[in-house]
């Protein structure tokens, strides 16, 4: 796997985590504060649950092809615990240039 292969792979799964963990909390908020339906729960449980694991199998092989630090690696996995901190240590490692930057694409 080439390293741009590698880094848009772990941009897409790290939102995708980030918007299933929105959904989590919705469905969360309608069931617990609500005192509602637990259909977004039933939902976006399994659905974060699966993308949770993805974005962990993603983040070491990233991990691997880009050659983060082990300090880096660790971040990265524990960006997957708080909501929406995968989309901040995606910009963060943009930012310091660990995760290349995005290809442009031209007309």
């Amino acid at each position: 796997m080439n390293p741009q292969t590698a880094a848009t792979a772990f941009r897409v799964v790290a939102v995708a985590e980030a918007l299933s963990w929105i959904g989590l909390l919705a469905g969360m908020f309608v069931k617990r504060v609500l005192d509602a339906s637990e259909i977004g729960v039933q939902v976006f449980g399994p659905i974060h649950g699966g993308i949770f694991v993805l974005y962990l199998l993603v983040t070491l092989v990233a991990a691997r092809v880009l050659g983060w630090s082990r300090g880096t690696t660790l971040l990265a996995l524990a960006a997957s615990v708080p909501p929406l901190a995968t989309v901040w240590f995606e910009r963060r490692a943009t930012r310091t240039g660990q995760l290349p930057a995005r290809k442009t694409l031209t007309a």
